[in-house]
């Protein structure tokens, strides 16, 4: 059992809803595609418009153009981040690793350790043009199931890894707390890198004079930056919900940490149900604002743009979003 060891720190103060923030319903009226299953967390598009996403049962899907759905996998545990890679798919396994899963249900582990160390939480990837996996480990305490803990704690274990064509795996950035999304800025100089518990993006040099640098892109967010995905010169983030009030004031009061993780799980502080979804352009501006505090679309954790439209996954409810970029 992982023993409850917080980390004091100090957030700055939430940016209010307005300016480039400004409360919207954009996301409010999307169309939503409903799957079978919960938790359909981060969404996938292939050349053809074929859709794909796991939900929490461990399964794959593959929807179509005309809407069919068609389960073609099982991976053995939770499927979060899910990419293309070739002909197949790579899936994030939050409990198994790094999976590759072929479209006639062939899974095959690609990295479930790194450093001789198993992988705790394994969140979100994007794949490199030659081949490289860039991956974040969310947290090295805490599996998927406990993750509250882990932001409650905020212990700055996370971090970005890369697994290269042969297997071999390097870390490239550590201290995070709770790494979650990875996107390729438009030429793969750079990868952007979310800090879930930290409400900013870290943006990584891989090549040219930076190559080795980490620098911060985005911070003092509005909320808790998840999957990430370039398209077009746009960075988009999921925020899976809203600052909430009692997190901050609690950062740097340890005991009042230890006090809120010894309470049931009904009462701690839960993720709101207020969709987000913002776009950047590669100088961290914002560019697009996308929201529902209405809540019909909620838990906003992955997001993806094609033919201008978004689709937005969810890791709660039952269905993938969809709504034209403006």
């Amino acid at each position: 059992m992982t023993e409850f060891a917080p980390e004091a720190w100090s957030p700055p103060k939430a940016p209010p809803l307005t300016g480039d923030f400004e409360e919207n319903h954009r996301l409010r009226d999307a169309e939503l595609i409903e799957v079978p299953g919960t938790g359909p967390e981060d969404v996938a598009i292939d050349g053809t418009g074929n859709l794909f996403t796991g939900t929490d049962n461990g399964t794959i899907l593959r929807i179509d153009p005309g809407g069919s759905i068609t389960p073609i996998a099982k991976v053995g545990g939770r499927p979060l981040g899910i990419e293309l890679h070739g002909d197949d798919l790579l899936v994030c396994n939050a409990d198994l690793g790094l999976q590759l899963v072929s479209q006639t249900g062939a899974v095959e582990v690609l990295t479930d350790a790194v450093n001789g160390s198993p992988l705790k939480l394994t969140n979100n990837a994007s794949v490199a043009s030659d081949g490289s996996i860039y991956f974040t480990e969310s947290s090295t305490r805490w599996p998927l199931h406990e993750y509250a803990s882990d932001l409650i704690e905020g212990q700055t274990t996370g971090r970005l890894i890369k697994r290269d064509p042969t297997g071999e795996t390097t870390v490239l950035v550590d201290g995070l707390q709770f790494a979650n999304g990875v996107a390729f800025d438009s030429t793969e100089a750079s990868v952007f890198v979310a800090e879930t518990g930290r409400y900013r993006i870290h943006r990584h040099w891989i090549t040219g004079d930076r190559a080795g640098q980490t620098e911060i892109f985005v911070e003092n967010m509005p909320g808790f930056p998840d999957n990430l995905s370039f398209a077009d010169g746009t960075l988009w983030v999921a925020i899976a919900s809203p600052r909430q009030p009692p997190l901050d004031v609690m950062a740097s009061r340890t005991w009042m940490r230890h006090v809120v993780h010894r309470l049931p799980e009904a009462v701690q502080p839960a993720a709101v149900r207020h969709g987000m979804v913002f776009g950047y352009d590669e100088t961290g501006a914002v560019t697009h604002n996308l929201q529902d505090p209405t809540g019909r679309v909620a838990i906003t954790t992955g997001v993806r743009a094609s033919e201008g439209k978004l689709y937005v996954g969810s890791l709660s409810d039952s269905h993938i979003a969809v709504v034209d970029i403006d």
